[in-house]
């Protein structure tokens, strides 16, 4: 019994050793030689070209002109135009509001009978003047002949001729004609200063005569544009005060927006700036017909408007550190058809589109071939080249290089993962 395992080992062991020898012996697996294929990819030709940057920005419209109309005299409102209330359109040179003037009619009335008085005065002055002149000249030729008399008087006492009560007598008429002389030309010599204060009167009541003629005309309020009501603070006879704002309203000629621009923006708009200049120069002098500005209300994108730039508002905006560039539509009621197109009212939100100065010879690229500042550039080879650039800034998808590329580079817009440089990869020419 103990013998029967020990006689099954030698059929085992040769087994064992048939197999070995079996796989020994056997031919080894086929070698097949293969290379790995390239991996295609699409790229892009780099190429220079011109290229006009843009910008976006939203606002609120407002009128470009404003009127503000507030009462310069005192007194009941006696008239009211049927027109005049809020949201309606008024033309220019359209009286819209009528002020009692009765007491300035009063006040002119009187003024100019002042200056009536003032000018009979002033004749009275001139008529009394030439009437002294001329006995100044009886008095004076009255006094040669009483000096001559006494003179021959005096001789003729001297000569025991005449008493002395004659020689009294001559001197008496004399001193007379001499006192008489005196009192004319002291007249005479008045006379400059009469007339002097007569035309302070006259200067004074011909300024209260203007006074009263501006305020009688300041009586009538007129419009100085052609305008759209926004506020009426008067009504019919009601009495209004100097300094009370009786009306408000916007014209209808212009609209302008606000738009906050970010700095980087605005200077790009600004293409062809010299470096030189500053935010301050590019302020004041602002290159506005190279800009090209639509504009287009929120509510009804489909609507479209041609604005333009006119001026950069003084200072940079204090929370956003933004530059407030004003956009002005002209005519902006042209074509209104509500609602289907509607006119652009004052605080309509509107989106505005820039289009600024030309660039020139500009490299831009999709902005899916940017990676992190790195560029994957296919080399004459077609092995894979990452290339670090400095991009300027990005716009519709592309994004500009600075520095980094030069035309006639092959940019792969496709994304490979992992990107390894030195990989071989097939070409395939994307459409710019």
């Amino acid at each position: 019994m103990r013998l029967a395992p020990l006689l099954a080992l030698p059929p085992i062991a040769l087994g064992i050793i048939a197999a070995a020898w079996m796989i020994s012996s056997a031919p080894g697996p086929a070698q097949i030689e293969s290379g790995a294929s390239a991996l295609p990819v699409r790229v892009m030709t780099v190429t220079a070209a011109d290229l006009r940057p843009t910008a976006t920005a939203w606002g609120n419209l407002r009128a470009a002109d404003t009127w503000v109309a507030v009462a310069e005299v005192q007194g009941e409102v006696i008239w009211r135009h049927s027109d005049l209330e809020p949201g309606r359109l008024i033309p220019a040179g359209t009286v819209v509001l009528r002020v009692d003037p009765a007491d300035y009619e009063l006040a002119l009335a009187q003024s100019q009978a002042d200056l009536a008085a003032l000018d009979a005065e002033q004749a009275q002055l001139a008529t009394e003047t030439d009437n002294t002149r001329r006995i100044l000249d009886l008095e004076r030729a009255r006094l040669t002949l009483a000096e001559a008399d006494l003179t021959r008087t005096r001789t003729l006492a001297q000569q025991g001729t005449v008493p002395q009560s004659r020689v009294d007598e001559a001197e008496r008429a004399t001193l007379l004609a001499r006192r008489t002389v005196a009192e004319l030309e002291n007249a005479m010599a008045l006379i400059p200063s009469r007339e002097a204060r007569i035309a302070a009167q006259v200067a004074r009541s011909g300024a209260a005569t203007d006074r009263a003629r501006r305020a009688l005309d300041r009586t009538t309020l007129t419009t100085p544009f052609d305008l759209r009501v926004t506020e009426v603070n008067a009504e019919l006879f009601q009495t209004v005060a100097p300094g009370q704002v009786v009306i408000r309203a916007d014209g209808i000629a212009a609209a302008e927006v606000v738009a906050h621009l970010s700095i980087d923006s605005f200077r790009r708009l600004v293409g062809n700036a010299p470096e030189s200049i500053t935010l301050s120069d590019m302020m004041r002098h602002l290159p506005a017909t190279q800009f090209d500005v639509t504009l287009s209300p929120l509510s009804d994108p489909n609507q479209v408007w041609t604005a333009r730039v006119v001026r950069i508002e003084g200072a940079l905006d204090v929370r956003a550190r933004t530059v407030p560039v004003v956009v002005r539509v002209d005519d902006p009621y042209e074509g209104a058809d509500p609602p289907r197109r509607l006119p652009l009212v004052p605080n309509m939100q509107v989106q505005l589109s820039f289009l600024g100065a030309s660039h020139a010879d500009v490299i831009a690229i999709p902005e899916a071939a940017f990676h992190m500042g790195m560029v994957r550039i296919l080399s004459p080879d077609d092995l894979l080249e990452l290339r670090p650039v400095t991009a300027a800034f990005t716009q519709d998808g592309r994004v500009v290089i600075a520095q980094g590329i030069a035309p006639g580079d092959r940019v792969v817009i496709d994304d490979i993962a992992p990107a390894i440089p030195g990989m071989d990869l097939t070409p395939v020419e994307a459409p710019q």
